[in-house]
């Protein structure tokens, strides 16, 4: 099977298919390691909304994606920014989204965003409207019968200057929570209005704000996730966690070293990536759990050139490659994104994740996908 795809000087090359697809295999129970993948949402292709207000969702193709990962043992990280929240998919969706997810998968486990989305952070004045948007979400996420997730808030890097104030809103926050809860270290790579979160620019003095958060409420937190793409700074708050207090690893450059784990400790994982690459991911489990850890490295290790490219820089952009393999894959119809994001990439990216998806065997009908992205080239005139 070949495609011609263009060089970087616009001319046609052969590219010949290589890959054999991933065959699923789904995690039993109690697998080695707790991971969730953070969902995208499925767009309406049909809506005559404007693209800047309310999200259209396509709910059967979104729920279908779903079903998917529940179906491979994956649990599913709801609501997150992999689902455009605060960048397409406001709270009222949001909280839509978690209702949904939570009927259509009872049994699941399923946690779900927690966030402040609904104040615009300009009208925020103080730590108090802070308080009451995280309170007035986890009411609603709590009484659906969801776990939540506590996500890092835009409004309060805007008006919180002190780590104190941090360690305040939490303890408030925390406090309403009827079950322990994942919080969310999101650095600002994925989301530039959160850089100084906790308080400081510097990772050492933010570290010390998150660990006596943590230790002041130990039994109201899961577990971390951290974002930063920086696997030492992971490895530093992993090791300084409380028994008990897990480590879900949000790095999406580093992966499998950091589920792998070390001499003193492992991650679990709770990754956008894992959206795309949860027939591998499973797989990769499963080996681990068997005791196979080289089997596992093959597996995912070279999955990573797909996920640094889909996430690299500006990184808030790496939804449009997760929903493009999502299409490329036939668990939708379209290629169109809440906010026209599907418009944030340009086309070598699209030719990249197309080529290691392939070498990966991310392309579970080949045939179909090549169709695809034949239409997406013509597009562009190739």
């Amino acid at each position: 099977m070949t495609l011609m795809f263009p060089d970087a000087t616009g001319r046609l090359q052969p590219y010949h298919l290589t890959g054999e697809p991933v065959v699923a295999e789904p995690l039993g129970a109690n697998p080695v390691r707790t991971v969730f993948s953070a969902a995208h949402v499925v767009a309406d292709p049909f809506t005559d909304r404007d693209p800047s207000g309310p999200a259209a969702v396509d709910w059967d193709a979104t729920m279908e994606f779903r079903r998917h990962l529940a179906g491979l043992g994956l649990g599913i990280a709801e609501a997150m920014d992999t689902a455009q929240r605060g960048m397409g998919l406001d709270w009222p969706g949001a909280l839509e989204l978690i209702t949904r997810t939570r009927a259509e998968l009872p049994d699941a486990l399923v946690f779900n965003g927690c966030g402040t989305d609904q104040l615009d952070p300009v009208d925020a004045r103080g730590l108090d409207d802070v308080r009451r948007a995280y309170l007035e979400q986890a009411e609603a996420i709590q009484a659906v019968g969801g776990r939540i997730i506590l996500m890092a808030s835009r409004a309060l890097a805007r008006v919180a200057t002190k780590p104190e104030e941090y360690r305040s809103v939490y303890r408030d926050v925390l406090t309403a929570c009827d079950e322990p809860v994942i919080l969310h270290w999101l650095g600002e790579m994925f989301d530039p209005a959160l850089a100084g979160y906790w308080g400081s620019e510097s990772f050492d003095e933010a570290l010390e704000t998150v660990i006596a958060i943590i230790g002041e409420n130990a039994a109201k937190v899961d577990g971390i996730k951290i974002s930063l793409l920086d696997k030492d700074k992971e490895i530093a708050l992993r090791r300084r966690l409380p028994p008990g207090v897990k480590m879900y690893t949000g790095d999406d450059f580093n992966y499998p070293e950091l589920i792998a784990g070390d001499e003193v400790g492992f991650s679990h994982a709770l990754l956008g990536i894992f959206d795309p690459l949860a027939p591998a991911a499973a797989k990769a489990l499963g080996q681990l759990g068997a005791g196979d850890v080289a089997g596992f490295r093959a597996t995912l290790d070279p999955t990573v050139p797909l996920a640094r490219r889909i996430f690299r820089t500006p990184t808030q952009h790496y939804k449009t490659g997760v929903v493009f393999l999502a299409w490329l894959n036939g668990f939708q119809d379209h290629f169109i994104m809440l906010g026209g994001a599907q418009a944030q990439r340009p086309l070598p990216d699209f030719v990249d994740i197309f080529k290691l998806a392939d070498e990966n065997g991310l392309l579970r009908d080949p045939d179909l996908a090549s169709d695809r992205m034949a239409r997406l080239l013509a597009l562009y005139g190739v």
